[in-house]
């Protein structure tokens, strides 16, 4: 596969790192930043083509730029690069549909998206887990995007355009509000006199050792604590002590656990006692 880049931000170099890597060919790259194909360059030194060279000679092309750059730069290709018959185009994004590419419906080109699920923090960062990486795919040839993911030692999930931002959203909480959660921890440890610092160091051990649980016994069965159990009086302590502003959050979190201690205790063949889901739920309810 010969494939040209346009956008060298991270995933673009992560990506055309390991593919050729994988024995396919880049045969150059496309990007407005200077400073970014300087850093490409340092991992995988590619000449830097205008789009009416790069165009025709790809088999593939990968457009890595921001989310909010992918349509105009699919304009353009559509306007004025000479496009070769066959050619796949390929966005990253994970809230956008691949046919966002498809500027003009008679363009002789298949549109893809491949979403890595994955939070890249650095080009070094990207390299280490690009393997084992799970990817969200759909569009027209979604054969050749699996083959794609095959190579990066990834792992491909076809996914329905029509909900894309749905499986997005769940990717943003899964990793965005990770982040949001502890940041509610560490809040509540500094009303009980533990500085920030300190909060989220001995946070962060509790937080690994409950996704260890998840990848060993998954859910609901990695749900623990005090609704899990169905300890009313402790969420009722909890409630009754926390700053305002963090009760409405807190209840919603915890119907979203009640659920879950409801499927938990069904595999196990119990329910909760019937006051103590109704003190729960009551207590859980917004005011």
């Amino acid at each position: 596969m010969k494939f040209g880049i346009i956008g060298t931000g991270i995933v673009g170099t992560a990506l055309a790192v390991r593919l050729e890597e994988a024995g396919h060919e880049c045969i150059g790259v496309h990007t407005r930043s200077r400073l970014s194909y300087e850093r490409f360059c340092g991992y995988l030194r590619k000449e830097h083509l205008p789009l009416e060279t790069l165009v025709p000679a790809a088999d593939v092309l990968f457009i890595t730029t921001q989310d909010g750059m992918i349509r105009s730069i699919a304009e353009t290709l559509s306007a004025n690069a000479p496009i070769k018959p066959g050619q796949v185009w390929i966005h990253c994004s994970g809230s956008l549909p691949s046919d966002i590419l498809r500027i003009k419906e008679n363009l002789p080109v298949h549109c893809l998206s491949l979403h890595p699920l994955q939070a890249f923090a650095s080009v070094e960062k990207a390299l280490d887990i690009l393997s084992g990486t799970h990817f969200g795919i759909e569009g027209d040839v979604e054969e050749l995007g699996e083959g794609i993911v095959k190579d990066l030692g990834g792992v491909a999930h076809h996914i329905l355009a029509s909900q894309k931002s749905l499986y997005h959203a769940g990717a943003v909480v899964a990793s965005n509000y990770l982040v949001v959660l502890a940041s509610l921890a560490v809040e509540l440890f500094a009303e009980a006199g533990i500085l920030s610092e300190d909060a989220l160091a001995s946070l962060l051990p509790l937080m690994r050792g409950t996704l260890f649980n998840l990848e060993q016994v998954g859910l609901p069965q990695a749900l623990t604590g005090p609704i899990a159990r169905g300890d009313a009086q402790v969420v009722q302590g909890h409630l009754a002590h926390m700053p305002r502003k963090l009760v409405e959050i807190y209840q919603a979190l915890g119907l979203k656990a009640l659920e879950l201690g409801e499927g938990k205790k069904a595999l196990q063949g119990l329910t909760y006692p019937s006051e103590e889901l109704s003190l729960l739920k009551s207590l859980l309810m917004k005011e």
